[in-house]
């Protein structure tokens, strides 16, 4: 009965982990006035007719603080990109000298700022409703395994180690989520 109440805990502690990334892999994306070449992971290029990930058509760099540069390993590859960052709507007008493409970041507005800090509040609200599922099905199992016979003050070991568990994430995704909010506040 232990072994199954510790692969559950793993299992559970394995999705707050996963909850934790995915917060960090949005964020990442989140547009704060600076340069970042994360902002262009999730963005495909038609490459000869099948849709591929722009970090494998193409170098990405930062030139400063708010100018990023897309280097194409191939000439061919400037106007599939260039169309690409139009139509995923980022916010950002790609500027193509035929060698490479600049984008500028623009500045961002107070207006902009207060919409991207909600938007990463959202986020972080749904990474902590993934972590309170998880502590959630590991109390069900748990209360459901001391109804079987598993001994009640083992049970509550489990659960208290459970919350323990479900706080540090809660702490850690607030903690994230601060650092990013100031991030987008500071001009």
């Amino acid at each position: 009965m232990q072994e199954e109440i510790d692969l559950y805990y793993e299992d559970a502690q394995e999705n707050m982990e996963k909850a934790m990334s995915h917060l960090q892999r949005e964020l990442s994306k989140v547009r704060t006035g600076k340069a970042s070449p994360a902002m262009f992971d999730s963005l495909l290029v038609d490459y000869y007719g099948s849709p591929t990930p722009l970090k494998q058509v193409a170098s990405i760099g930062t030139l400063d603080a708010r100018t990023l540069t897309i280097q194409p390993w191939e000439k061919s590859m400037l106007e599939p990109i260039e169309r690409s960052i139009f139509q995923a709507n980022l916010g950002v007008t790609p500027q193509n000298d035929g060698q490479i493409i600049r984008v500028v970041m623009p500045m961002l507005t107070e207006e902009r700022r207060r919409d991207l800090v909600k938007q990463v509040k959202k986020y972080g609200e749904d990474a902590k409703i993934t972590v309170r599922n998880a502590r959630r099905d590991m109390m069900d199992f748990l209360k459901k395994a001391v109804k079987d016979g598993y001994p009640e003050d083992a049970g509550k070991r489990e659960e208290e180690k459970t919350q323990k568990l479900t706080d540090s994430y809660g702490k850690k995704i607030d903690e994230v989520l601060t650092v990013k909010e100031k991030d987008i506040m500071t001009v």
